[in-house]
């Protein structure tokens, strides 16, 4: 399908079978996953290391496909890696709001910003990107998402009412995302 490496970026998760880029990085031939780190440690610097390490160790150009936190866990990444000029591009689906409340079973606004997530990187990316926005995702309310979109010289992608596009939602197989990984890697998103 590409001919660009596929990195999948989680959020803060653990390995879940049906969620969709679990589903997505079983069906990509050489598709690579950051490792997933879960919700026990809220270290942002560990996670970016992370990227960079799994970044450094692909050959040639790269897609990120990152969801949720691994959106905000991308943002940051950016901002010190040295290997910005091999990305083709990134697809951001769903990124979270984390400088307000998150709802109950989600880490608290304090553990966020103790973990070094805050502030939230509004630098614009230095490579084309797409965020996949929902209309009703409880993790972030559209206009604060598209706000996240713009400053990060993001192009829009609205999926309609889709939740948090995890499997709470009713989201295992997401087949779109090959189709914004294939616009990716086409070079037709704006930058």
């Amino acid at each position: 399908m590409t001919a660009s490496t596929v990195l999948i970026v989680p959020g803060l998760r653990d390995q879940v079978e049906e969620h969709w880029q679990t589903l997505l990085a079983a069906s990509l031939p050489g598709a690579r996953t950051v490792p997933p780190m879960g919700r026990g440690d809220l270290d942002c610097s560990r996670r970016v290391a992370a990227i960079e390490e799994a970044v450094a160790s692909i050959a040639g150009p790269i897609i990120m496909v990152a969801h949720s936190g691994g959106c905000v866990m991308m943002a940051h990444w950016a901002l010190v890696t040295a290997h910005a000029a091999r990305i083709k591009g990134v697809l951001l689906a769903t990124p979270p709001d984390f400088e307000r409340p998150m709802p109950e079973g989600y880490p608290p606004l304090s553990a966020i910003e103790a973990g070094g997530w805050l502030p939230v990187p509004r630098q614009r990316l230095p490579f084309p990107s797409l965020v996949a926005t929902s209309q009703n995702d409880p993790l972030g309310e559209l206009p604060r998402v598209l706000e996240l979109a713009r400053a990060w010289g993001s192009e829009v992608f609205d999926l309609g009412k889709v939740g948090h596009l995890n499997p709470a939602s009713g989201y295992g197989p997401w087949p779109m995302a090959e189709q914004l990984i294939a616009r990716l890697e086409a070079g037709s998103t704006v930058q």
